[in-house]
């Protein structure tokens, strides 16, 4: 469990015990789902290694992006449905290979109540999804498509370092709640204006950042 003293060193020692004797040990292929909406959260992760897609979905099937988690990071959202003790209201499907504990949601309260920098830690948490979650309605209200469509690479470089998306159009039009061919116009706009190179089932965007 190096990974894991490595990245959550922050926490008290005592803590990072109790975390390994609780929780189980993941790992999720790329494209693979942790959380459904609708699901009852028995527990919540934590990420050790990858990026994980957090969105909701609309009863047409569009997904609007809500946020990414990356290493040393736990769900906001998740947070909230175990706290109230309620089914989720979002999906996280992991975008690369990725690791997480998974931890029992019983433990949130007495962490929070025992240990400081838990809760400064949960607070945290919060405070940096919420600032995302504005971001997310920013782009959606005053951003072109286009416009958002570069930020979509950009954030995702931010989040992981990775400058290539692997999946289709249509995933990607998903995401930002639009079509297929509408995207797929947009892709080859910039990749005629050389900011993106397009394969199958691959984009190398390097050219935004």
């Amino acid at each position: 469990m190096e990974d894991f003293y490595t990245r959550y060193n922050f926490l008290e020692p005592e803590l990072q015990e109790e975390i390994l004797q609780v929780a189980v040990r993941k790992k999720f292929a790329q494209h693979e789902t942790l959380i459904r909406e609708g699901q009852f959260i028995s527990s919540f992760p934590m990420v050790l290694k990858g990026l994980i897609r957090v969105s909701r979905t609309s009863e047409a099937g569009n997904e609007l992006l809500l946020y990414y988690l990356q290493a040393d990071e736990v769900c906001a959202m998740s947070l909230t449905c175990c706290m109230a003790r309620q089914i989720s209201e979002v999906n996280a499907i992991a975008e690369v290979d990725t690791e997480v504990l998974m931890i029992p949601v019983e433990m949130l309260d007495a962490w929070t109540s025992k240990y400081p920098l838990w809760k400064q830690y949960v607070m945290q948490t919060f405070q940096n999804r919420f600032r995302e979650l504005i971001n997310t309605l920013d782009a959606v209200a005053f951003l072109k498509l286009d416009e958002r469509l570069v930020k979509f690479f950009i954030d995702r470089h931010k989040k992981s370092g990775v400058q290539t998306y692997s999946g289709t159009h249509q995933d990607l039009a998903l995401q930002l709640n639009s079509s297929r061919e509408v995207i797929s116009r947009l892709l080859k706009k910039l990749e005629k204006d050389g900011k993106v190179s397009l394969s199958r089932n691959f984009i190398d965007f390097s050219g935004v950042l």
